[in-house]
């Protein structure tokens, strides 16, 4: 299905997306479901027959916009924008400063996906930043030696957890693509305020002091950057507090490196540094230069899928964004527009979630590896088949995955984390993206500045299931692990752009961007509203909701119905969108659950 998505993607302005979608209709390539312009833009604040609009909330009318999770990072990349540089040129600039001012999410030490829609050309594309394996590893890489997965903990800090840091490949390929201004000139910034230093922000250090009890303070380098020289009652390091001016003449070393060669992570002294961690005790890892040298992001066709008259664009394998998809293709089959965000239209998208959730944790993986029945999990008479098992005042008693094929029930464990950041330009390029270096502070190492990733521990711990069947998202050499990083763009019934989503926070992205996606398209909010409304996840049999943001009576009808209800009183979302009015204006909204603000030149 991608790749031919992908020939009518590239085609230019005359090939509209929506012409790709109904050709790819017609193939019964994708869910698809026709809809009346008024029953589709019918919402709660728009009237019938109108796309919903953001009129209310004031619209930022400028010719470009940045949002991102951390003031710093944002105005990074405006100050691109300001000189003439291209979204993509923004989207390097904020990155490299999300690496310094929130090391605890996303870095030079990690990966990323991005997707780019280009007005001029017609063209969407997602590029694959995921790091790989090393190619030393074995299917058993989380395994004891009795043959046990090992402790959650004990797999994310060490060297076994760090695959082949990879972002910064995937963002110099897209800057070739896209990129106006020289390559470094996206690393300014960032090399200013290693340099001169930045206040921490609160968010970091709470998230400093909440690691810095566990072997975050164990690692050299991290102890020596995040930890003061005081210590509490108990003798323990303290970590430096928020407003604390903390420089990084590493990270800034490490930058005008890659400036010179935008592959100095993969190859020459930056490299061997980074292995030289990696390869400390305990739990060494394998990483190689020759692992590094061969590592090469990819630039794919997008995964899209119709949901109403709107359509959603996604990375493929090894995003499991597909599961975002499939929850909006479950709910095509309810009026969610009428149910609204009550205790009805919440029960449709928790049953939703659990349906799409069960068929993502058993079939996504990597798919130069294994074979993920993309078309059949995006079946329009599949899904319509999965809607039906959902009953308007009950719970599904056992949600299973659908039956698409052989694979081993899934081991992942959960690592929440992550960045979300979106920019528009002036001359209609779109950047949505997703980073990570994936549990807070990633491996708890550090090298050269920057914290190294532990994705791996985003594959299953445990290669077969008990039946002995082969999990899809098992570790194998050279193989990229299964990622939640689901960073999307949202076109109209024309094909033109609508707005972009995404977010952080592990396996819950999936619910997070879903959510986002309804509360903008079925229930007509703003950016900001639809950004703030309840988080609510519901994956293997329980429902984590955040109880200071929804009604008691929704909370207990859920219980009623039968759901088991997590009372969770945050969620750790980033969600970032950015959002176009049918004048041009647009909007941005930025999640109050972090630190972050949308910008407009």
């Amino acid at each position: 299905m991608a790749d031919y998505v992908s020939t009518l993607f590239v085609k230019g302005p005359e090939m509209k997306l929506f012409s790709a979608l109904v050709f790819s209709c017609a193939l019964g390539l994708l869910a698809c479901q026709s809809a009346s312009v008024d029953n589709a833009a019918q919402n709660v604040n728009a009237e019938p027959g109108e796309t919903p609009s953001m009129m209310a909330k004031t619209p930022v009318r400028a010719p470009g916009m940045v949002a991102a999770a951390n003031p710093l990072a944002t105005e990074a990349g405006v100050e691109i924008l300001r000189a003439g540089g291209s979204a993509v040129d923004a989207a390097v600039a904020v990155q490299m400063v999300l690496g310094l001012v929130e090391p605890q999410s996303s870095g030079l030490g990690g990966g990323a996906f991005m997707v780019v829609y280009d007005s001029q050309s017609g063209e969407v594309w997602s590029y694959d930043g995921r790091e790989e394996a090393p190619s030393a590893i074995t299917s058993d890489l989380f395994l004891d030696a009795d043959g046990k997965p090992v402790r959650y903990f004990d797999g994310i800090a060490s060297g076994l957890s760090t695959g082949t840091p990879s972002v910064v490949a995937m963002l110099h390929q897209a800057h070739q693509d896209y990129g106006k201004l020289a390559w470094r000139r996206g690393m300014e910034r960032a090399i200013t305020l290693s340099e001169d230093g930045f206040a921490i922000s609160p968010r970091m250090a709470s998230l400093m002091a909440r690691m810095g009890r566990f072997v975050l303070k164990d690692d050299p380098q991290a102890r020596a950057y995040f930890f003061s020289d005081e210590t509490d009652a108990e003798g323990k390091p303290l970590t430096h507090p928020a407003g604390f001016v903390r420089d990084n003449p590493p990270y800034a070393r490490t930058l005008k490196a890659i400036q010179d060669n935008p592959r100095a992570l993969l190859e020459g002294p930056v490299a061997e540094k980074i292995l030289e961690v990696v390869r400390q005790a305990p739990r060494p890892g394998t990483l190689s230069l020759e692992d590094m040298a061969r590592y090469q992001p990819r630039k794919l066709a997008p995964l899209c899928a119709p949901y109403r008259e709107y359509t959603v664009c996604t990375p493929p394998p090894p995003s499991s964004s597909v599961g975002v998809l499939a929850i909006l293709g479950v709910l095509e089959n309810f009026d969610m527009a009428t149910l609204g965000p009550s205790l009805a239209g919440w029960h449709a998208f928790a049953e939703a979630s659990f349906l799409a959730y069960a068929d993502r944790d058993k079939y996504v993986g990597d798919d130069r590896f294994v074979k993920v029945p993309l078309g059949a999990m995006l079946d329009r008479e599949y899904l319509t088949a999965r809607a039906a098992l959902i009953s308007p005042d009950a719970a599904i008693e056992t949600v299973t995955a659908g039956d698409l094929g052989p694979a081993g029930v899934d081991a992942t464990p959960d690592n929440p984390g992550t960045s979300h950041f979106t920019v528009v330009d002036g001359n209609g390029l779109v950047v949505s993206m997703t980073s990570t270096v994936e549990a807070p502070f990633g491996s708890q190492r550090m090298a050269e500045g920057f914290m190294l990733n532990n994705q791996l521990t985003d594959f299953s711990f445990a290669p077969v299931d008990a039946e002995g069947l082969p999990v899809a998202n098992a570790p194998a050499p050279g193989k990229r692990p299964r990622s939640s990083m689901s960073p999307a763009i949202v076109f109209d019934k024309d094909g033109q752009f609508l707005f972009t989503a995404g977010s952080p926070g592990g396996n819950s992205i999936l619910a997070y961007t879903a959510k986002s996606i309804v509360g903008v398209l079925d229930w007509g909010l703003s950016p900001q509203e639809a950004i703030e409304l309840p988080n609510v996840i519901a994956r293997r049999g329980k429902i984590r909701l955040e109880e200071n943001k929804l009604d008691e009576d929704i909370i207990t009808g859920l219980e009623n119905m039968g759901h088991e209800v997590v009372r969770s009183r945050g969620e750790i979302s980033g969600i970032h969108i950015i959002y176009r009015n049918p004048d041009g204006t647009l909007v941005g909204g930025a999640d109050p659950r972090r630190e972050g603000v949308a910008t407009g030149l």
